[in-house]
């Protein structure tokens, strides 16, 4: 004899499917993340080689403007937090 499922067994089992969902996006943005520091960093190297500074003030400021535009003032924060991780407290 089976029984049926309750309201309550399906809200959990679909808080868990969703929690699936987001574990899977956080381990994408972390993969993501590990390889925009990799690259920030190359670049940051080949500027140094070069003689040039380590950032690029306008540089910053477009990518502040693209992670606002798209997320906000959250997004502001983010994009600070990404460019700090590539090129280092100032």
């Amino acid at each position: 004899m089976s029984t049926l499922p309750t309201p309550a067994t399906e809200t959990a089992d679909r808080i868990g499917a969703l929690r699936e969902q987001i574990d899977a996006c956080d381990a994408g943005i972390i993969e993501l993340v590990q390889r925009r520091l990799a690259v920030s960093q190359e670049i940051g190297a080949l500027r140094a080689a070069s003689g040039g500074t380590r950032l690029s003030l306008s540089r910053e400021s477009q990518v502040l403007t693209r992670f606002r535009s798209a997320l906000g003032d959250d997004g502001a924060a983010i994009a600070l937090m990404l460019l700090r991780q590539g090129r280092g407290r100032l």
